[in-house]
């Protein structure tokens, strides 16, 4: 079974999809399992942190921002420096997450959830929720 879904970001962006896959998960039918979310972008990413304070997605993007700059030096730059730096984030970050399913629920920790990170944007974008019997 295969999902597919759609976002608009804004620059920077950190989204939750943990409702929206968790109640993929319960609605699919499939009880015990595997449930892997991905995205198609050489530009955004994926990744499991916690959701209760807010300022720990910015010190996230603040720290990956830190680490990795805009800068006009990059050798790639088929956009726009933002465009360069956003391909390393996403190579670091990764496009893809998987996930135990466990009797018709997905098996993540008490604080985490699971996020999308726009690290160029405003763009239109999509992920896939895919489950695996």
């Amino acid at each position: 079974m295969l999902y597919h879904f759609e976002l608009q970001t804004k620059q920077n962006d950190f989204i939750s999809l943990t409702d929206t896959v968790k109640k993929t998960v319960e609605e699919s039918g499939v009880r015990d399992g595997l449930c892997v979310v991905y995205t198609p972008h050489t530009t955004a990413g994926l990744t499991i942190t916690s959701f209760w304070d807010p300022k720990g997605f910015e010190d996230i993007m603040d720290e990956a921002n830190r680490l990795i700059p805009t800068r006009i030096d990059f050798k790639h730059q088929h956009d726009t420096p933002r465009d360069a730096a956003g391909h390393i984030k996403s190579s670091l970050f990764g496009v893809s997450l998987t996930f135990i399913i466990e009797e018709s629920k997905l098996f993540l920790g008490h604080s985490q959830g699971v996020f999308f990170i726009e690290f160029d944007g405003p763009r239109k974008r999509e992920y896939f929720v895919k489950i695996i019997t």
